[in-house]
């Protein structure tokens, strides 16, 4: 299975358009966008949600899965867009041939941003969207928030932000792959124990993940399109 990863749009509409065109020449299975697809401040005229609408049909013209988690900036009601377009993970999964993808969306921050969950409540979305895979052969673990104390947590100033709940999932029940997002800066691709990790970095800027999973065998980068 080859799987693209497009995180943090915030509301980024013109460069997602010319970036989308690229992604139809990698002959993907599945697009996994794990999260912040708005920004706090809409352009004139409209809102978090028209924005948010607007990317996932983007997205779905794609013609592929699209497997989504809110990030924290997103509106509070964007899961209700997300359960329409039938495309969410949040406490959900979703079975795709020998890979069942589940996830939470959200993370903690300084700001008091709209989708901050605490530890407690990411555990249990991610338990929740676990049972409804656990028969899947391979799982893939979808968050907005990356795992504490890896690479992909790390902000300029060398500390870690992410998430103990995100981490001690990955450890207990061991999916081959986990996505996350989140932090900017912090794009790249990392493993805890045998899952590969990876968080793709900001979309508009021409940053996605590629991901290749045979037989329970994970290999992928992050990739710049401008390049």
């Amino acid at each position: 299975m080859d799987i693209v990863v497009v995180s943090d749009i915030h509301g980024d509409v013109e460069n997602l358009l010319t970036y989308l065109d690229r992604i139809k020449e990698l002959n993907s299975d599945v697009i996994v966008c794990p999260g912040d697809f708005t920004d706090v401040n809409a352009p004139k005229g409209f809102t978090q949600e028209n924005i948010a609408e607007l990317i996932v049909g983007e997205l779905k013209a794609l013609k592929l899965p699209v497997l989504v988690v809110p990030g924290n900036v997103d509106p509070k009601n964007i899961t209700k867009l997300f359960d329409k377009e039938d495309v969410s993970l949040h406490g959900r999964g979703r079975i795709i041939e020998e890979y069942g993808f589940y996830g939470f969306g959200g993370a903690k921050t300084p700001f008091e941003t709209n989708i901050e969950p605490s530890e407690e409540e990411i555990q249990a979305g991610l338990l929740a969207a676990y049972k409804e895979v656990e028969r899947a052969k391979f799982k893939v673990q979808v968050t907005h928030s990356p795992p504490n104390g890896t690479s992909l947590d790390m902000v300029r100033s060398g500390i870690h932000v992410g998430s103990n709940a995100v981490r001690g999932f990955i450890e207990k029940h061991k999916p081959i792959l986990a996505i996350s997002a989140h932090i900017h800066e912090a794009r790249g691709v990392d493993k805890i124990n045998g899952t590969f990790l990876i968080n793709s970095g900001r979309f508009p800027e021409g940053y996605i993940g590629l991901i290749n999973a045979k037989n329970g065998v994970v290999v992928g980068k992050v990739l710049n399109l401008t390049e």
